[in-house]
């Protein structure tokens, strides 16, 4: 029995710190909606990335506008956005760095117009539909501003994008601005619609992101570590043809759609691997940068009175997860 005891407590002095240790690890919340850059977050829960690397992880399922407004209330520690509404949310309160591009958008975002309506020129005097505020706004002007017309040439109408595909089916707008699935949506309802601009027309005017809050950032950068490294499983998965199929179709359903369906997706989405987003890390002006495009869009937010002042976009940026993954990969 003496023996017995022995064992038992040479046992739970192994076991019982690897248990206080799991106890004491934090859980990040991160919130995430239908986007396929930020989708993509269910393929590192379903196949075990996060346990993998060693950190716990809660998804949380939003609507995009519902989850920035978790996020700016402290309900979650991170979540998927964009880096232009990254920057409307530093410069209203809500305190955050990016610290992964998980993707741009290169051709998900569009201009949906309805039938008749075939380029973005004949926008002019007409209606529409787009969310105030997100950068599916900015992609509006960036649009107009191409085609020689300016903001005031076509009358705007608030609206939710997940609501994008009925709103133009009812005639209330001639054209609406959405991602997908609800720009692809769109063009499936309204027989005859038309996508006269995209995210392709402008690549990296919408980099996606995993943004965290400086609280959570400061207190747990380790276990955002671990997480940035499960990312970059997901990319492998992806990437890798013996399991693409698989990748698309955890994410199709998470969203319900078929897998043939969402693999349309996939294609207007360029996911990015850890070498080509530290090259887009890069401090350069212009679209090929996150740095650069966040600068243009904050000075369009900033002009367009979105907010007050204007961001510091050096101080809500980081690319130093991104090359400490690299760093260990060598």
């Amino acid at each position: 029995m003496s023996g017995f005891k022995f064992v038992l407590a040479g046992i739970l002095s192994v076991v019982t710190p690897l248990i206080m240790m799991a106890a004491d690890q934090p859980t990040l919340r991160i919130g995430y909606s239908d986007w396929p850059g930020w989708t993509a977050w269910e393929i590192a829960d379903k196949k075990g990335f996060f346990q993998k690397h060693g950190v716990n992880v809660k998804l949380e399922w939003f609507e995009y506008g519902p989850s920035l407004d978790a996020f700016s209330v402290g309900k979650i520690d991170a979540v998927g956005l964009s880096n232009g509404d990254a920057m409307v949310l530093n410069a209203t309160g809500a305190r955050n760095v990016i610290i992964l591009i998980n993707d741009y958008s290169n051709g998900n975002d569009k201009i949906v117009a309805r039938p008749g309506i075939n380029s973005v020129k004949e926008l002019k005097g007409k209606k529409v539909g787009v969310e105030f505020g997100c950068l599916s706004h900015a992609l509006l002007i960036n649009a107009l501003t191409k085609n020689g017309l300016k903001e005031s040439d076509v009358e705007l109408v608030n609206m939710p994008t997940h609501q994008a595909a009925q709103i133009l089916e009812t005639g209330e707008v001639d054209a609406v601005v959405a991602w997908q699935p609800h720009s692809g949506n769109a063009l499936e309802l309204v027989k005859g619609s038309k996508a006269i601009y995209t995210s392709a027309d402008e690549p990296g005017i919408i980099y996606d992101t995993l943004t965290v809050s400086t609280e959570s950032l400061m207190k747990h950068r380790d276990e955002w570590r671990k997480v940035v490294a499960a990312w970059y499983d997901v990319i492998d998965f992806l990437n890798d043809p013996a399991t693409r199929p698989e990748a698309i179709k955890i994410m199709a359903d998470r969203v319900g759609v078929s897998a043939k369906k969402y693999g349309e997706y996939i294609d207007g989405t360029r996911f990015l691997t850890a070498e080509e987003a530290l090259a887009r890390f890069r401090k350069t002006p212009g679209f090929d940068s996150i740095y650069g495009s966040s600068e243009i869009v904050d000075k369009f937010f900033f002009g367009n009175k979105i907010y007050k002042k204007s961001v510091d976009v050096n101080r809500h940026i980081t690319p130093i997860f991104t090359k400490e993954y690299l760093t260990r990969q060598k």
